[in-house]
């Protein structure tokens, strides 16, 4: 399976190049998008990466993704400048995903 990136920006995209990830840098939403598009037209794609700010630009895109269940799996990962979401992301996803409360 192939992997790919959608970034927000050139850093991200040439450190990932370098692990072997090819990708597309995008602004906005129509070019983000656009490259969402591309990138799912992409034969044996088995892992799609989204920098968080990229992934925030299409977020109805984003969740309908995540929703279906279906390849390839989306991972949104944070850029040069860290992390957008708050400490407990992780808690408030499996809370919105399964509905349990984790103590």
């Amino acid at each position: 399976m192939k992997s790919f990136l959608i970034s927000d920006n050139h850093d991200t995209l040439v450190l990932l190049r370098l692990a072997g990830i090819s990708g597309v840098v995008a602004h906005g939403q129509s070019e983000t998008s656009k490259a969402l598009s591309d990138a799912l037209s992409i034969k044996n794609l088995g892992v799609l990466l989204m920098t968080e700010l990229a992934a925030e630009s299409i977020p109805e895109r984003v969740t309908e993704m995540r929703s279906s269940g279906a390849l390839p799996l989306l991972v949104e990962i944070p850029d040069r400048h860290g992390t957008r979401r708050g400490a407990d992301f992780l808690t408030r996803y499996i809370r919105e995903a399964i509905g349990v409360k984790l103590e």
